[in-house]
């Protein structure tokens, strides 16, 4: 069997700058390792990754391997699939070259990624951890139906990825519950909250600003619910302003309802870090998802808003993964996923002037970037390995 040539190979379709949170994180990650070993990482970029890296002062002793990117969320569903298959044979070239003796891989893109990673390490002898920020095909199925055949297809190769990892991370008690009955793995599952930037809470009594969401505006965020119901509160005459950013298969949709009305802003896609003081500024923050999908993922916006103290309207059932988060933390309301509902929750909130949603010390840095790589870090290099070899 040739002997490893790196110790750890960070495999992930998003990486620093462009996917701001995550990829922030999995770069800390990255620096955290390569200063006791060889590290490499496998992803997708615009232009020229390690000499922007080497430009910015970051990534030292981090090999890049990157290929180009030509989708974003946006994309049509087949392009996405397309390019996700087209990583997947990147990834398995990358791997037989780098020769990792450890891997961290996630679902992006999911299912055929992280089996080729399985595939590598079962061939050459390497460990790997599967991180699940979503369940596939379960989560895509929801948006757009996968023939029957082929979902069990994914599901049985998903499933023999999840067996032989030799670690799992995922978002919620709920995923990992459905992880353990789907796949019937006995490798150890750990819960890792999504990262956000840090951000100085403003005060509730002095925020300026009424309700925000800031995300993307996708196929599972329930966007055509929600913009219903601002129009029809604001035909009943509410007073609160409304402020979207973000991207995402209904932007439009949300841009022609700023066009039709003064209290709907739409600023479009911004930085994270704008993002998180953006969200600052507001008093409550929109936390709308589908229930269905709460089973097999967890809004990332989720950890922004908490970190910033602004009031949560999570818009989904009360039996959800999400509607717990809301409640257990103390970081807003939950509301019925039905409009009447939805626009009496918005008239409510006009009478709510004074609110204190601030997590405890604790809880907030376990949702910061640092906390998130080193979780990463920890979970991912193997006590007998840390220093390396």
């Amino acid at each position: 069997m040739a002997r490893k040539k790196t110790d750890l190979a960070i495999v992930n379709r998003s990486f620093w700058p462009q996917s701001q949170v995550i990829g922030e994180g999995l770069l800390q990650f990255a620096e955290q390792a390569a200063q006791s070993g060889s590290v490499c990482v496998i992803t997708q970029a615009e232009g020229d990754l390690a000499g922007l890296l080497a430009s910015k002062g970051r990534g030292k002793g981090v090999e890049v391997r990157a290929c180009k990117a030509y989708t974003t969320s946006a994309s049509g569903v087949v392009k996405r699939i397309a390019e996700a298959l087209f990583f997947m044979f990147w990834t398995f070239i990358s791997l037989v070259r780098v020769k990792p003796a450890n891997v961290y891989v996630s679902t992006n893109p999911p299912v055929v990624v992280p089996f080729i990673v399985a595939v590598y390490c079962r061939l050459f002898g390497a460990r790997y951890v599967y991180h699940l920020q979503d369940i596939h095909p379960e989560a895509a199925n929801i948006v757009v139906p996968v023939n029957r055949l082929l979902f069990k297809l994914l599901q049985i190769v998903d499933n023999y990825t999840l067996r032989h990892s030799n670690g799992i991370i995922t978002l919620s008690e709920d995923m990992k519950r459905y992880i353990r009955q789907r796949s019937d793995t006995q490798s150890p599952i750990h819960l890792l909250d999504n990262a956000a930037f840090e951000v100085t809470p403003v005060p509730f009594a002095q925020r300026t600003k009424d309700i925000v969401f800031c995300g993307n505006a996708g196929r599972l965020q329930r966007i055509p619910l929600l913009l219903k119901a601002i129009r029809d509160y604001l035909h009943q005459g509410g007073k609160l302003h409304f402020t979207f950013a973000g991207g995402g298969v209904h932007a439009s949709d949300v841009k022609a309802l700023a066009d039709d009305y003064e209290q709907v802003d739409y600023l479009g896609v911004i930085p994270a870090t704008e993002a998180a003081e953006l969200v600052n500024q507001h008093k409550w923050a929109l936390l709308p998802i589908d229930d269905e999908v709460t089973k097999y993922a967890f809004p990332s916006k989720s950890s922004a808003y908490a970190l910033s103290g602004t009031g949560v309207l999570a818009v989904c059932g009360e039996d959800t993964s999400v509607a717990r988060w809301v409640t257990q933390h103390g970081v807003g309301v939950v509301c019925a996923p039905d409009q009447e509902a939805l626009v009496r929750s918005f008239f409510s909130l006009e009478r709510k002037s004074s609110e204190s949603f601030m997590i405890n010390a604790e809880s907030r840095k376990k949702l910061l970037i640092p906390y998130f790589a080193s979780e990463l870090y920890r979970l991912t290099v193997p006590n007998s390995f840390r220093g390396w070899k």
